[in-house]
Order: C-alpha cells, then structure tokens, then sequence
C-alpha cells in the first residue's frame, strides 16, 4: 500500500506564514499568538548558518536544488542535510517535490518577503549600520 510521501506538499497546503497580512504588522500593532508562533519557528529556522546556507544554494542558479546536489555541495551528509531542509519546510520556508528518486527544494518567496516585510523600516540604516557594513563587498585596493 503507499503511503504519502512527507516531502511532498498536501494539495492545497499553504505556508504557514500565509496568515500575515500584506502590512508591517510588527510596526503597525501586535502579532497574535498563532502569527508569533509562525514567526517564531521562521525565525528559528533562519537562525541556523547551515539552513541559511541551504537557502542561499537553493535560490542559487535555476531556483531550486534536489538533495542529492546540496550534499554534494556541503560537507554534511544526507540525513543532516534532510534533517536541516525539514526545518525549513515546516516553517514555510521551502516548498518540496519528489520527481521519481529525488526530491527537489524551492525557496518559497512570498514567504521569504514577508519576514523581509516584518522587519522593514523606512529608515535608511545608513553606512555605520552593522549589517551595511557585514554585506558590503571590499574595496579593492588596486
């Protein structure tokens, strides 16, 4: 008998940061308890270097990557990688298939820019900001 395949999205499934609003709502008013715990556990997913790593490889080159490709790319085997792309597919940050043997990952963008969105300010940080500095390439000396 098969059994559903936990890689692969329910039809119909949603991410579970689908039930944030389109605003800014950490600067318009409070998350309620079910929006704090989305946010929470994407945040928690984020927290990790390795994950963040395996968002970036993902959204690298044609948007998405099967696990076989992100094991040959990290030095981490197959069952961490899994364990890591899990995390991240519970929170709602990665969306999977299964094409016959392999499984393949896309970053889900909607969600990916609503954290963003969370976070916005109107400000310009400005170039003392820590983040601005940590992101910016150095200049070359030649």
């Amino acid at each position: 008998m098969n059994q559903p395949d936990p890689a692969s999205p329910l039809p119909g499934a949603a991410s579970p940061l689908l039930a944030l609003t389109e605003c800014n709502p950490l600067l318009e008013g409070e998350l309620g308890e079910g929006e704090l715990a989305c946010v929470t556990d994407a945040f928690r997913a984020l927290s990790d270097q390795t994950r963040l790593r395996l968002l970036s490889l993902i959204s690298a080159g044609n948007g998405e990557a099967c696990v076989r490709e992100l094991v040959d790319a990290l030095d981490l085997s197959q069952p961490t990688i899994s364990h890591h792309l899990k995390v991240l597919r519970e929170a709602g940050l990665v969306t999977s298939d299964r094409r016959a043997s392999n499984v393949y990952y896309r970053v889900d963008p909607w969600a990916v820019s609503t954290l963003g969105r969370l976070l916005a300010t109107n400000e310009d940080p400005g170039p003392g900001s820590v983040f601005a500095t940590a992101m910016t390439p150095p200049r070359s000396t030649v």
